[in-house]
């Protein structure tokens, strides 16, 4: 902290009256960079408005540090210290430290020119030392979640996926299973090998394991949908709305980044991070209009739409997380347009079948600062999936109330397995960047899972 009152001396009062002038604005992600006058050692500094105090939290925290960074990324620069101020929580700071890394990296893998530069060092205040290592492995399992998601097609699909899981997984100590193409048929997951039918890419099941529980305790199943693109299938996206549909896998790939984290914070939990891996394709076996597929717990389902693939997918995946025996399950998909019709690109619908355990992920939500909102799941919208030839199908009555009715056929495979459905449809991917984010994946609910599990008590 001396640097910092040695600048509030040095400047003799300006900054104060910089902020009662107007120049220096207190609105959250606001950031103002000064030169550092004579007897500061660093070059420049930023000042970084955090909103209204009393609504000051976790979000706050991430968000305002994010900013920082993203601001003085925009130039390449060795060595960055933060000082987050006074009278944060631990929690605050921990949230600071990982929205300080996530906010300096981009989505411009493969531009020469880089339009952010990651730091080379980032030097914290002695005080935040506690959090430090937990704040890094958010931020870092988030950057992993956004990197797997602003990968082209063309790298990550169904097997280089899988291979990325098996990477981490060794270096972090996950026990991971990956089913191929025979394993999935001898598995009698035919939702999801449908689905696959049209793509010269095998598809694939990934199940990671953190056993930091006892033998015996209670399991927390997180699945989540990893259609590395989505063309649509026979039921064709147009050019627009397939621009961005390799972060169709941005539920997978949330997955994988909160089990990285949960991992290695080593959180004294049983967790499974199930993912189903397809590529929705336009070729010569691609499943059609009017097919009848046996999902892997037998019931039957008619195909009325080839481009409401991710929950045929997610409904032998959800499948096997009840054989292994979850305890309690949430899953996340970029599922329905619909959606984000009803709420917007930011906030992600939250449906469940179980009160209490949808009470307890929109708390982990809220306080991590993460948009959510709870959709309605009456018993009337179960009939909209009725099938006339067969036990359900994959699309409701029309276009109203599409992201619940996607959640109602979810629902018939997770059985009296306390549930709830996160649709991400919106906040996975931003089209244009935001004063803390660069634009493309964000990561979004990484931190949200890994709240779950530190509250998790079975």
């Amino acid at each position: 902290m001396s640097w910092v009152s040695d600048l509030l001396a040095a400047t003799g009062g300006l900054l104060a009256r910089l902020v009662a002038g107007g120049e220096i604005s207190g609105k959250l992600g606001n950031v103002t960079v000064l030169m550092s006058p004579a007897g500061v050692k660093a070059a420049l500094v930023a000042v970084v408005g955090l909103g209204e105090s009393r609504q000051f939290g976790r979000g706050q925290a991430f968000r305002a540090a994010a900013a920082a960074a993203k601001r003085l990324a925009e130039r390449p620069r060795r060595r960055v210290a933060f000082f987050l101020g006074e009278g944060w929580t631990e929690q605050q700071v921990e949230s600071g430290v990982s929205g300080a890394m996530v906010g300096c990296c981009g989505q411009d893998l493969y531009r020469a020119e880089k339009n952010l530069h990651p730091f080379e060092e980032i030097l914290w205040d002695d005080a935040y030392e506690s959090v430090l290592a937990s704040g890094r492995i958010l931020g870092e399992s988030i950057n992993l979640t956004r990197q797997l998601v602003n990968e082209p097609a063309s790298r990550i699909y169904p097997e280089s996926f899988a291979a990325e899981a098996e990477k981490f997984a060794e270096e972090f100590g996950l026990e991971i299973e990956v089913w191929d193409e025979q394993r999935l048929e001898d598995e009698r997951c035919g939702a999801l090998l449908a689905v696959a039918r049209g793509s010269m890419r095998p598809p694939r099941l990934v199940i990671l394991s953190h056993l930091g529980g006892a033998a015996g305790d209670p399991v927390l199943a997180l699945v989540g949908k990893g259609v590395t693109f989505d063309s649509g299938g026979l039921s064709i996206k147009p050019t627009d709305g397939m621009k961005t549909m390799k972060c169709d896998m941005a539920g997978a790939a949330t997955v994988f980044g909160a089990m990285q984290a949960i991992a290695r914070l080593e959180l004294p939990v049983n967790v499974i991070g199930l993912a189903g891996l397809v590529e929705n394709m336009v070729g010569g076996d691609a499943y059609k209009l009017g097919d009848v597929l046996i999902a892997r717990n037998g019931k039957t389902v008619e195909v009325l739409n080839t481009d409401a693939e991710g929950r045929l997918v997610l409904a032998d995946v959800l499948d096997v997380a009840l054989e292994r025996q979850a305890d309690r399950i949430i899953d996340l998909a970029t599922l329905t347009g619909a959606c984000m019709v009803a709420l917007g690109t930011d906030v992600a619908g939250l449906m469940t079948n179980d009160q209490p355990w949808c009470d307890a992920v929109r708390s982990a939500a809220d306080d991590c600062g993460e948009a959510i909102w709870q959709l309605p799941m009456f018993a009337d919208y179960d009939e909209q999936i009725q099938s006339k030839v067969a036990d359900i199908k994959n699309v409701g009555e029309g276009r109203w109330g599409g992201a619940i009715t996607a959640a109602k056929f979810l629902e018939q495979f997770v059985g009296k397995t306390p549930w709830a459905h996160v649709d991400i449809a919106g906040p996975a991917f931003l089209e244009n960047p935001k004063p803390w984010l660069d634009a493309g994946g964000t990561g979004a609910f990484v931190r949200t899972l890994v709240e779950v599990v530190r509250r998790w008590n079975g």
